[in-house]
């Protein structure tokens, strides 16, 4: 099979199996969700979510965050990972937001990035869920899945290079979608340590899968 056959087969299980596909990070505004994403990088979208009520609630704007201090909001997302360097790029992004860009996120890759704290991955997700761009941010979750499906190859060692193949093959259109797929898939299936191939639908498509042997089959699915 071709890689042009298997993004078309792949494309086609997702958008049968899972037709909606969407951030699990709850948020109203863009400048909500980008605090989420802040907060979201190496932690759980589950773990930001119990943290975020309060903090919305009482810094719902790039104002009154930019208006506190590093220390107080430590308090709010002490229980998230890195929370200092959180809590201080939270702050300088929100002073940032209001100093440069009149209090409003700014809707392209360039600017964001300028943003404390906003990584090319963050800036993307960005683009993909409050603007719906043909953006493809590369977590964890899609490195791992697409190297195991067989969507990119060995040789793409970097989220950056990563993004690039996945942007080149998935069709115009639903590439922000696709990294959702990817994402979900990654977090409920084809989770890192022990990956549910038994209960995946493309395992057949799957370079990981085919290569594993009759005994790590039986080990995958005794671990079920």
């Amino acid at each position: 099979m071709n890689k042009q056959e298997l993004y078309k087969q792949v494309t086609a299980y997702f958008q049968e199996t899972m037709p909606v596909a969407e951030t699990e990070l709850n948020y109203e505004t863009p400048f909500q969700l980008l605090v989420a994403v802040i907060l979201s990088a190496q932690c759980t979208d589950k773990r930001v979510n119990l943290v975020t009520p309060q903090l919305f609630h009482d810094y719902p704007t790039p104002e009154a965050l930019a208006a506190s201090t590093p220390e107080v909001i430590f308090s709010y997302i002490r229980s998230v990972s890195y929370p200092n360097n959180k809590a201080k790029h939270l702050v300088g992004m929100a002073q940032m937001l209001m100093k440069d860009f009149n209090g409003e996120v700014p809707d392209n890759l360039n600017d964001l990035i300028k943003l404390p704290g906003v990584g090319r991955k963050t800036a993307n997700v960005m683009q993909a869920v409050i603007w719906g761009r043909d953006a493809m941010p590369v977590d964890t979750h899609v490195f791992r899945v697409s190297h195991r499906i067989g969507l990119v190859s060995d040789k793409h060692t970097t989220p950056l290079s990563v993004e690039k193949e996945l942007t080149r093959h998935f069709p115009k259109g639903i590439i922000a979608t696709a990294h959702h797929w990817l994402i979900l898939h990654g977090r409920y299936t084809c989770t890192a340590l022990h990956p549910k191939c038994e209960d995946c639908g493309i395992r057949l498509l799957c370079k990981h899968y085919k290569k594993a042997t009759p005994i790590q089959r039986i080990k995958q699915k005794a671990s079920k």
